[in-house]
């Protein structure tokens, strides 16, 4: 691949805590990812044109909220509307591991708890990316 891994990372709804989203943001930058934070507030809608229009190979949503079963299976279908089956969902938050599941299989993929090690996000995208996106 001639170009870093593009992640696109959002803050969907009125959850205002963005401490977590950062610290991710700036992890992926370090481990050589080009990242574009849409910062607080975004409608899935606006997160997927956003990401479109960036060319992601990765969404990544930070959601603290409780919403994430309305959020996620939102952001898919709008994903899917848009051909868009080469780009990861990803994200994490507070998220009960039975709904990480339920959203995996909607096709989600990894979700990861607070406390999860930021090499452990970086690594799961680019070896998600590399097997599934061609270039």
């Amino acid at each position: 691949m001639n170009r870093p891994l593009r992640v696109l990372v959002a803050k969907v709804g009125l959850d205002g805590h963005d401490r977590g989203a950062k610290v991710i943001a700036t992890a992926l930058r370090d481990a050589g990812m080009e990242v574009i934070y849409t910062g607080l507030r975004q409608t899935p809608e606006m997160v997927v044109n956003a990401a479109l229009q960036e060319d992601v190979d990765a969404i990544g949503i930070s959601i603290l909220s409780g919403a994430h079963m309305t959020v996620f299976p939102k952001l898919i279908k709008l994903m899917k509307e848009k051909d868009m089956h080469d780009v990861l969902l990803t994200g994490g938050g507070i998220i009960p591991e039975e709904d990480m599941n339920a959203l995996h299989e909607l096709g989600v993929g990894k979700l990861f708890a607070p406390g999860t090690p930021t090499s452990a996000i970086s690594d799961y995208i680019s070896e998600w990316v590399k097997e599934h996106r061609s270039f």
